[in-house]
């Protein structure tokens, strides 16, 4: 599991966003004004490690949304393989469809990846949770699934805390 990062991008205004769902309609960041945002980048649908992140998201999604905050996943998957992919799984979760890879790079999780030898391009699963001031509030990079979900749902509740007491 990766461990939160001191990330560059922390305290900065989350790039905009406008991507399109699995129904074909367009979803831009700016709808969640004044709420918080999970929003995790993942490779691929329907691989074994995405499937686990996108099952565990859609089964806290009822403790996430008791928390006031929304989570959407993005990947490079087209909207029907979104569709499909939703179905297949039962998920609850926004997914949204970055095929032209601009979104994944404005945060930084487009980047060269090895495997057995071959480097290629690849979405590095992240996650970012994003305040209700549209501002970042905490990076993961390089996410191992297991436990993440939990982890991120107990930094949105301490930083939920840390707003109601002036902190933020």
């Amino acid at each position: 599991m990766a461990h939160m990062v001191d990330d560059p991008m922390t305290g900065m205004v989350a790039p905009p966003l406008c991507l399109t769902d699995a129904t074909g309609r367009e979803v831009c960041l700016t709808e969640f004004a004044q709420q918080w945002v999970v929003l995790y980048f993942y490779p691929k649908d329907g691989t074994m490690g995405c499937t686990r992140e996108a099952r565990e998201f859609s089964a806290a999604l009822d403790q996430f949304q008791a928390l006031g905050s929304r989570v959407i996943g993005v990947s490079p998957d087209t909207p029907d393989r979104h569709l499909a992919f939703i179905r297949k799984e039962g998920l609850k979760v926004l997914l949204l469809a970055d095929p032209t890879h601009e979104t994944l790079q404005e945060y930084g999780v487009w980047a060269k990846k090895k495997q057995y030898g071959r480097e290629y391009m690849g979405v590095v699963r992240s996650t970012f949770l994003i305040g209700p001031d549209g501002r970042i509030r905490a990076v993961w990079r390089g996410v191992r699934v297991a436990g993440h979900v939990d982890v991120v749902q107990e930094r949105l509740a301490a930083l939920i805390g840390a707003a109601s007491q002036g902190g933020l």
